[in-house]
């Protein structure tokens, strides 16, 4: 799907009925039909119109049912987020899952005896250490996914070591459609906000001038919050030391400035969307890999981040991936098949 398409995008739009190799231009196509024709067609553009804007009104209906499902899945990642912080240790009963894995099922019992045994002596040696929590729970899950790691500098680490949690906002009734992502904090000695803040702004109807390229919600611009940094403790800009020669005098002397520096902080400061729609190739790409960033932390990373932080979510990622990369290579051979075809007659595959 597009990375800033929502809902319908998910599904994909998979070459409905085939499409031609070679398009041809529809105000071709139509200049052939005859006038009556051609009129009819006109009548039949008008009910797709209509088409969208209903479509338009069930897409409303997907984000009102999105904010009050949101309601529902919270008070579980609240708990998700006590556990993870600390807060709270959850009970026994609570701790008890079967895994599936096979190796974990295989190991023979003396195994597991010989294990507890080895622990054991090694809990007489060293004191038993009890961190609190989940140590690093998100900064982990930055470390494993790559979307999230290519944006992950080493001066960011220690601050996301102080990161609680983070929560998705749908918009309110009546409001713009839009959805925020909330990274909680616990106090830190690098800013004081305690809550950092992303707003993904959508767009939920067709465009009047071409209101067939509808495909549901679109994230259309975004708008990231002020970070207040302690002095010297900005990890999004560096300092650098120029020397600079007086022409007459010949001089020397150094001066400091400030640069932008790479850092996953620089996600709160995005690119803005033109009015106009007029913006630079390079533009274009950042605010489109924006989108599709906050568009994975809404889909994927908040709703199953313990996937996540176990590698299993990554796992199934990389299955699907797989899959389609299969389903590639075997249109590519059939592509060679039908030259082949074309050269040889009709091929018979083997039983």
């Amino acid at each position: 799907m597009d990375a800033n398409k929502a809902g319908k995008g998910e599904q994909g739009m998979q070459n409905p009925g085939g499409q031609m190799d070679r398009p041809v231009s529809f105000h071709f196509m139509e200049s052939m039909l005859p006038k009556a024709v051609k009129r009819r067609v006109h009548a039949l553009k008008r009910l797709q119109v209509q088409c969208a804007n209903i479509e338009a009104k069930f897409y409303e209906e997907v984000h009102e049912l999105e904010r009050k499902y949101a309601a529902l899945y919270q008070p579980l990642f609240d708990k998700r987020r006590d556990i993870v912080t600390g807060t709270v240790e959850p009970t026994d009963e609570e701790c008890e899952w079967h895994s599936d894995r096979e190796e974990e099922e295989e190991l023979a019992e003396e195994v597991k005896e010989k294990a507890a045994i080895e622990d054991a002596k090694k809990e007489e040696a060293t004191p038993e250490e009890d961190p609190k929590g989940i140590p690093e729970f998100w900064l982990t899950i930055f470390k494993t996914v790559d979307m999230l790691s290519d944006m992950l500098q080493e001066h960011d680490e220690p601050i996301l070591k102080h990161l609680k949690d983070i929560q998705v906002k749908f918009s309110e009734p009546g409001q713009p459609m839009s959805f925020t992502l909330e990274f909680h904090f616990e106090s830190n000695g690098y800013f004081n906000n305690a809550v950092l803040t992303k707003v993904y702004k959508m767009k939920s109807e067709p465009d009047a001038s071409e209101p067939f390229s509808f495909e549901g919600p679109e994230i259309i611009d975004c708008e990231g919050c002020q970070i207040d940094w302690h002095k010297g403790k900005d990890v999004t800009v560096k300092t650098i030391k120029k020397k600079q020669k007086h022409k007459g005098r010949g001089t020397v002397r150094t001066v400091t400035k400030q640069v932008p520096n790479d850092s996953f902080f620089n996600f709160f400061n995005p690119v803005k969307a033109s009015p106009d729609g007029e913006m630079d190739e390079d533009s274009e790409f950042t605010l489109a890999t924006d989108f599709e960033i906050g568009h994975f932390f809404r889909e994927r990373i908040v709703p199953r981040a313990v996937l996540y932080f176990t590698g299993e979510a990554l796992e199934d990622d990389e299955s699907f991936e797989e899959e389609e990369l299969e389903e590639g290579d075997e249109e590519e051979q059939d592509d060679e098949g039908d030259d082949d075809d074309d050269d040889e007659g009709d091929f018979v595959p083997k039983a």
